[in-house]
């Protein structure tokens, strides 16, 4: 095992996943001390739990507004569906900064957040009256990589309100 300490301090999901292993490890050996072994196992767990849940979160907030800005007519909001972009991105950097072994987990979060995105973006294009067939087939098709939700790329037509 990692130095805990700093490992608490560099990889927040790693020190829980392996701080929730010694505590069942523990547990199987038979220590005498009277704790809910494996209680306390599955909440020092989804403690990092959380911290993908929130990369997920964010990544699914990228999509959504990306979707929205290749799909949207709408000229109004696209500089605050940037700005969200601009946001989430930064948190998604905070969040793999503060836990990096999370990083390994972009990709199928981006395959994942995917379908729930879409619907989410379709969702609020009906608030502008931009949802057709054609629109709603381009968005369900649509897919992004990594380094698109990670870096600092926007659809081609987004230019403009940047």
């Amino acid at each position: 095992m990692s130095d805990v300490k700093t490992l608490y301090h560099r990889d927040f999901v790693l020190w829980s996943k392996e701080q929730a292993e010694a505590l069942r490890s523990a547990a199987h050996g038979g220590s005498n001390q009277s704790l809910d072994w494996e209680n306390l196992a599955e909440e020092i767990e989804s403690l990092g739990i959380s911290q993908l849940r929130e990369l997920k979160s964010q990544i699914r907030r990228v999509i959504e507004h990306l979707l929205k800005l290749e799909n949207s007519r709408a000229i109004e909001p696209r500089r605050g569906w940037i700005e969200t972009i601009n946001d989430a991105r930064v948190e998604i950097e905070a969040v793999i900064e503060d836990s990096p072994s999370l990083h390994n987990e972009v990709s199928a979060a981006v395959i994942a957040e995917m379908k729930r995105a879409s619907r989410k973006a379709i969702h609020d294009l009906e608030k502008y009256h931009d949802v057709e067939p054609a629109i709603v087939a381009r968005i369900h098709s649509a897919t992004y990589m990594e380094d698109q939700i990670l870096g600092d790329w926007f659809p081609p037509d987004s230019a403009d309100a940047r």
